[in-house]
Parts: C-alpha cells; structure tokens; sequence
C-alpha cells in the first residue's frame, strides 16, 4: 500500500527534528564506569550472578532473568564489579544496580553466531531473544521474549515494526532506518518466522522519505509492506499504530495479541538479528542527544550503563542557559535532578531544553471545561475529569472512568490551556490503585 495512514484524534506539535536528523549515527567512546541496573524492563527485576571483586568481560550475563516476565542484563564492558547499590534511574526510582569500572581492555565473552540463522526454530529464535536479554526499545521496555509467546488462544497473524519515531526530538529509528535498513528487515522476518506469520509491516511518518526509501529497497521481493504515516502524534503509539495500518480497534484494558497483531519498535528488531545472527546480547543502542541546550546534537550508539554526564560531555556538553534535561523527549520522557544515572535498554533519548523551548506547569490553575483534552485524546477518553479526580484523591473514581486506558502521551497536557499536569495526575492515580 501507498498511503498516509492514520488514527482519530491526535496533535501536531512542533516537532524539532531537524536538530539530530541528518546527523548520521556515531560510536561513543567506551565508559570507564557503569551502572547496569537489574530492573530496566516490565516485569519481575533480574537476580544479581556477581560478586563485588568479580572481573567481567563485555557480553557476560551479570544478572538473571526470574520468571518468565523478566531479562536478564548483561556488562557492556569488561571490568571489575566495585559496587552493588541502589542507585537512581532517569525514572525517578531506586533501583538495585551494579556498577563496573573498566579495565580498558574491552574484552568480550564469545558469542555464538548462527550464520543460516532463517533454519532455527521458533522455539530456538525465541530462546536465544530471551538470553540476549532484548526488551522494547521504543521505550516500554516490555521483554521481547514474552511478546514472541502469545497464550495459544491468541493467535497472531500481522507483525507490525514501529517507525514512526513520532516523538518530537527524537531521530534515532529515523537513522537506523536510514542506514541499517537491511538489519530491521532481518529482524523483522525472524520475528514474523518466530510467530508463524506471513504479514508483515513497516509504519513510518512521511517526514522521513529517505527511511521510507530505504526501507522499500530493502523490502523488495519480501511479503512485507512499507506504510507511509500521516505525521501526527502519538502516530507510534502500538494501538494507533494497529489502528492505523489493519484498522483494527484494540478493546478496553486490551493488548494488541487481542486484535492478533504484535508491535515491535525499530531498534527492537534490529537487536534480535544481532542476537540471533550474530549471539550478541543488547549491551549497547542508539539513543538521541538533542534540543538546543546541548552543543553538538548526535545519535549515538552507546553502551548500555554509560552515565548521561559522561554522553552530554561527548557532545561537548550544556550551553549556557540550558534548563531542563529530559530522558526520552518531551511528550512522555522523564525530566531528570541528576546526570548521574545511566543510559538503559529503554533510553530513546536525552534532550537539552533551552530557556526558550521550556514550558513551565508550576503556575497551572483549575481546569476551565474547555474540552481541548478531550478532543485530542486519541484513546477517547476525558482527561479533565480524570485528572480532577487524581488532583482530589477520588482515585477509584478514576479507574471507574477507564484510567488503565490511558498510555500517558500527553496530548491533553499539550493543548491545556490551564497548564495543568495531566500526565502526572494520571501517574499519581495509577499509583494508588490497582488496574
């Protein structure tokens, strides 16, 4: 299909790609320390396997997965084991983490490579995906393994691979895209022959014709489609997405397997060709350094653990009057108090905000009824109200008007008038109660 496909609902922020979006993807220099924390995915956090003392090589599992919601992680470099603590994650929270120093040496654990790697078995692919410790990269972190295992009463039959990168800011699927296309298409086929399906897809915004070239190249002769986007947020959302490209309405507190599709982002496929091609774990991604309060806007491929201090000095640090560091971008990213915490599997970004790019909500008043929310709300739902029951504690309430639907965009923040925090309203609720 050539088309501009889309959802109802939606905004049109300013989006800021041309900061980072020609900059093609560059090596970071390796970190003399990091923080490789257990938890950096949904489910269960993976059990420590070292000691403070152990000497590690780069590719060598450090902690295991502990149920089958889980994954494991892996040290980035090799080093020495100086320290197991909690330590704080561009999330906010404390997390238990492991911290290596480098001993320069850079050595690797042997990876297992499987050169006819389209003759495993599914079974196989969605062991080796498992080990390799691979979760969403687009910035849920759900463990890859568990979505390539869908209960059998659920059957899949379209395997959707997220391109649409529609967070402003944001370049790094865009360059991969770009110029690993052959890889994402690779993945995408293992993870179409891991499901047992035949359709597959490429959703990408029409604001990035050179990866949608790339990608039709690279899909000529396959059964896969490449699908132009019409540019609008949250356009890369999973349900929007399926929305967009098989029309299909994923239900209330449902999951894509529901409507028999599984999403996957673009970073994700690339990191299960390179596990099950080449055996190598997901101990390093391309993640987005960009806004003008950074000098030297980049997307860089960086180990998993390097500290966001040591990545914004590589890109010749803040500029003067810089204000606000966001992991992510800035619709559904997390503003940071510190540069001391690490990049993870999930970090798509790290964005500078100048004086002139920040919003302040610290001033916001009470919701007006104006309805804006409402009408941009691509889940249907009425922000106003829910965040008035969160800002008042009435948080059952809250989940009685559908609260576990929404996904946290921000569009309702985005055009409030009032400059009320949605989105953290919407957090504090789900907080306190159960889904």
């Amino acid at each position: 299909m050539s088309k501009a496909a889309t959802f109802d609902r939606g905004i049109h922020p300013k989006y800021n790609k041309e900061l980072a979006s020609g900059k093609s993807i560059s090596q970071a220099n390796p970190p003399q320390r990091i923080v490789v924390p257990v938890s950096q995915h949904i489910g269960a956090p993976a059990k420590v396997e070292v000691n403070i003392g152990d000497e590690v090589k780069k590719g060598q599992v450090i902690g295991s997965a502990t149920g089958f919601v889980s994954s494991p992680v892996h040290s980035s470099i090799s080093g020495k084991v100086v320290a197991i603590a909690d330590f704080t994650t561009s999330a906010g929270r404390m997390v238990q983490s492991i911290v290596i120093e480098s001993d320069g040496k850079d050595e690797s654990v042997e990876f297992k490579e499987n050169p006819d790697y389209m003759s495993l078995s599914a079974d196989e692919i969605k062991n080796i995906v498992k080990d390799a410790g691979i979760v969403g990269m687009g910035g849920a972190a759900f463990p890859t393994n568990v979505k390539l295992s869908p209960p059998k009463e659920k059957p899949i039959d379209a395997v959707i691979i997220n391109g649409a990168e529609c967070e402003p800011y944001l370049t790094a699927d865009h360059r991969l895209m770009a110029e690993r296309p052959n890889e994402v298409v690779e993945g995408l086929k293992i993870i179409m022959k891991s499901l047992g399906v035949k359709e597959g897809y490429i959703g990408i915004e029409e604001n990035k014709p050179d990866a949608i070239e790339a990608m039709r190249s690279a899909v000529a002769g396959e059964s896969i489609e490449v699908w132009p986007l019409e540019v609008k947020y949250p356009q890369g959302a999973e349900k929007m997405l399926i929305k967009a490209i098989k029309g299909r309405e994923v239900p209330t507190k449902g999951l894509p397997m529901d409507v028999g599709v599984v999403v996957q982002n673009v970073g994700t496929a690339i990191a299960v060709y390179e596990a099950v091609r080449f055996g190598k774990p997901l101990i390093e991604r391309v993640v987005t350094i960009t806004g003008n309060g950074i000098n030297e806007p980049a997307n860089m491929m960086i180990r998993v653990g390097t500290l966001m201090s040591d990545v914004i000095e590589q890109c010749g640090g803040l500029v003067e009057g810089a204000v606000k560091v966001i992991s992510g971008g800035p619709m559904m990213g997390f503003a940071q108090w510190t540069l001391d915490v690490p990049v993870v599997k999930g970090t798509s970004g790290i964005l500078v905000l100048s004086e002139d790019e920040y919003v302040s909500s610290d001033d916001y008043s009470a919701c007006i009824r104006c309805g804006s929310c409402i009408d941009v709300c691509p889940m249907g739902l009425n922000p106003s109200i829910l965040s008035i029951y969160a800002e008042k504690g009435f948080y059952e309430d809250a989940k009685e008007n559908n609260l576990f639907d929404c996904f946290e965009c921000g569009s309702c923040a985005f055009v409030c008038p009032a400059k009320r925090p949605m989105v953290q309203f919407m957090r504090l609720a789900k907080s306190q109660v159960k889904p």
